[in-house]
């Protein structure tokens, strides 16, 4: 396929892509977890991939774990590099090994390509931020029990179509070239996989969990208000 770029472009552009799978679910990982936060647990790869029965690596909470915005562990991000730093150096030596026009042909709804495509257009850059806070600040709704239950419907709707559209990536590229990828790119995308399969596992659950919280917090209220808004 032609992609317009140098061989040696087109060598770093799916590594990019299995990272942005990978790294996706940084923003859902914390150390210790909450009610809303939750830390992923190794699970069985899809069946189109080579049986993986080692647990990804666990880290401990030092400071060579890298840490998010928030101040979590971004446990994702330390569970790529490490894969990253384990696999063992490879020379392209021609066009990377995967058609990616294949495979949007193959998956043409994807999140992937309105999301994860490596970009550096400014308006593309500036349109993945705003939607990307678009569903920060509901995530921010639900979280402090302020959403409505269609909005706690929709962002875990939203959760579960990101972990989705990702396995069906990876697992995808994996079926159709995971015997000429590098091992750095299989492993991240093999990882990508467990991550966003114990992330749809606990999803039933969070949501649950969010809508009795918000069910709570309502109940709170009313009764504050019929109490005329003082104090009990």
């Amino acid at each position: 396929m032609a992609l317009g770029m140098s061989t040696r472009a087109r060598w770093k552009l799916p590594l990019g892509t299995a990272g942005v799978l990978a790294l996706a679910v940084g923003a859902w990982v914390t150390f210790g977890g909450s009610p809303a936060d939750d830390a992923p647990a190794p699970v069985a790869p899809a069946a189109a991939m080579t049986p993986v029965t080692a647990p990804p690596p666990v880290f401990n909470a030092g400071p060579a774990v890298p840490r998010k915005q928030d101040g979590g562990l971004d446990l994702a991000g330390a569970a790529a590099a490490q894969v990253q730093a384990q696999a063992p150096e490879e020379e392209p030596s021609g066009p990377y090994p995967a058609d990616l026009e294949a495979l949007r042909a193959k998956l043409p709804d994807n999140l992937y390509w309105d999301t994860g495509v490596p970009t550096k257009e400014p308006a593309e850059l500036r349109r993945r931020a705003q939607v990307e806070a678009k569903w920060n600040a509901l995530f921010g709704r639900v979280q402090s029990n302020e959403a409505t239950v269609e909005e706690v419907q929709q962002h875990f709707e939203h959760r579960r179509k990101v972990s989705e559209d990702a396995i069906s990536f990876a697992t995808t590229m994996l079926s159709d070239y995971g015997d000429k990828l590098p091992s750095q790119d299989k492993g991240l995308l093999e990882l990508s996989v467990r991550m966003h399969r114990t992330r749809l596992a606990e999803l039933p659950r969070q949501q649950e969990e969010a809508l009795a919280r918000r069910e709570a917090h309502a109940q709170r209220q009313r009764e504050w208000q019929q109490g005329g808004g003082r104090q009990p």
